[in-house]
């Protein structure tokens, strides 16, 4: 047996939620969560077999989870392209005129065709040189949040959730973030300086896939939580082994390659639907 979210913000009506349980026979409705929003069905069926029911519809997205209590203790978070819009390292290299450079070699990392760390080292070397004061410039007129990012993460922590920023991008970008958005903790990696330029190396441990995987780990063994308790959400292929950890990974607008494996893809709502994948209606929400 397995409950599906079904979310379809403002358009969940009676005649939708009817297509829904024709598309899985035997499926019925337990509750709304949030009337025209969001809500719970029950089948008897594996996950698998109701995830494939509902996937590639049109603006619905649906989270499947097994029978019980489902909400969260941990979340853990990629940054960029989950909680925010942009690829920080591909903006800074904007100021930098390598752009194009840089970004192929992003595009081509977060597909899982490179090497993380050896991609990030070509990345940071081709910024050498770079003033440091236009980290701050990039982050004024380029960086936003993504849709739902500070509602989710507040209304978590406020719930009582830990909640960690992991990136594998740079703590000068990292931290205003994660102060903006609510986490509480983050980690990233430091971008070496030296006369108020940029080395084009990084120092100290390079946060990749397996330090993004051993953080939730460390912090999922710290509190003393089961698997089911944690929720962890990416976009890229670095972010793999970290959602299959947690007991609810969500691929957010993924490359394909983490979609293959995550428990759940958002492809058509704000970040904040994850609160309703976790029961919690809006009444309930910290909105900002």
């Amino acid at each position: 047996m397995a409950i599906a979210t079904l979310i379809a913000a403002g358009r969940l009506d009676e005649r939708l939620l009817e297509a829904a349980l024709v598309r899985l026979p035997g499926a019925r409705l337990i509750r709304w969560i949030d009337s025209g929003d969001a809500a719970d069905i029950e089948a008897d069926a594996d996950r698998a077999a109701v995830r494939s029911a509902y996937e590639s519809w049109e603006g619905v997205d649906i989270v499947v989870h097994p029978p019980g209590p489902r909400e969260k203790r941990l979340l853990i978070a990629d940054m960029d392209s989950t909680m925010i819009g942009q690829e920080c390292i591909d903006e800074l290299a904007d100021y930098a005129g390598v752009k194009q450079q840089v970004a192929e070699i992003t595009e081509r990392a977060m597909q899982g065709e490179l090497d993380f760390s050896g991609a990030l080292r070509e990345r940071v070397l081709l910024l050498e040189g770079l003033e440091e004061q236009v980290i701050e410039r990039c982050l004024a007129e380029r960086i936003r949040p993504n849709p739902g990012a500070a509602t989710l993460v507040r209304t978590m922590r406020a719930r009582g959730a830990e909640t960690i920023l992991v990136s594998g991008g740079f703590t000068s970008f990292v931290e205003p973030i994660a102060q903006q958005i609510g986490f509480e903790r983050f980690e990233a990696n430091v971008l070496g300086v030296g006369d108020g330029k940029l080395t084009g190396r990084t120092e100290g441990r390079v946060v990749d896939s397996r330090r993004k995987h051993d953080v939730l780990a460390e912090a999922r063994e710290r509190l003393g939580l089961p698997a089911d308790e944690v929720l962890a959400i990416g976009d890229g292929a670095n972010d793999i082994p970290m959602v299959e950890e947690a007991g609810l990974g969500i691929a957010y607008r993924a490359k394909p390659a983490l979609a293959a494996v995550a428990d759940a893809r958002l492809d058509h709502h704000g970040l904040d639907a994850l609160l309703w994948a976790q029961g919690i209606p809006r009444r309930e929400w910290i909105e900002v």
